[in-house]
């Protein structure tokens, strides 16, 4: 079919524009796609990357959730919406945007390692308020340590302790047949 090759060869130049770095270019040439077909959810994940990659997180959070709601069958935006939720320390949002995204494809591996991420994160947090609130529970320190030995550092966890690393973007799969 002739518009599905278009479409194609439209995410494409929008992806090659993204990986040059040219992501005003890569912007508008989305925006210009999407005043036509403003409901496509290739192009407005990949508009939702671009704001990402250039700092634009409100914007980008914004086109994620929408694609989650308008879209809620697609893994690909809860993940991503859940990145953004983690790097801004919102753990059980990013928390129920990955469990959804793992109920939509229970065989999505990132969405799965991500929420494996958000669930050490939280109990990071949850055994350092513990030990801040128990004083002197020997029990803790063991915990907070094998935490900090699963995100790969040697150093022994205070009570302050970094929190593993947020979870890893990923992109949508390619849309099969015509857009919804």
């Amino acid at each position: 079919m002739v518009t599905g090759a278009a479409h194609a060869d439209d995410y494409d130049d929008v992806s090659a524009l993204m990986r040059s770095g040219r992501m005003a270019d890569a912007l508008r040439q989305a925006d210009v796609y999407l005043i036509n077909r403003p409901r496509d959810p290739q192009m407005r994940f990949l508009k939702g990357m671009i704001q990402r990659d250039t700092g634009k997180i409100d914007d980008a959070m914004q086109s994620f959730k929408s694609l989650t709601e308008d879209y809620p069958e697609l893994p690909e935006p809860h993940n991503n919406l859940a990145v953004l939720y983690a790097a801004r320390n919102e753990i059980d949002k990013a928390r129920a945007s990955l469990e959804m995204a793992v109920r939509t494809n229970p065989n999505y591996a990132t969405a799965q390692e991500n929420l494996g991420d958000v669930y050490v994160r939280l109990a990071a947090n949850a055994f350092t308020r513990a030990q801040q609130l128990g004083g002197g529970n020997a029990s803790l320190t063991p915990k907070l340590n094998l935490i900090q030995q699963l995100v790969g550092s040697a150093k022994a966890v205070s009570p302050a302790a970094q929190l593993p690393p947020s979870p890893t973007a990923a992109p949508i799969a390619p849309p099969k047949g015509n857009a919804p």
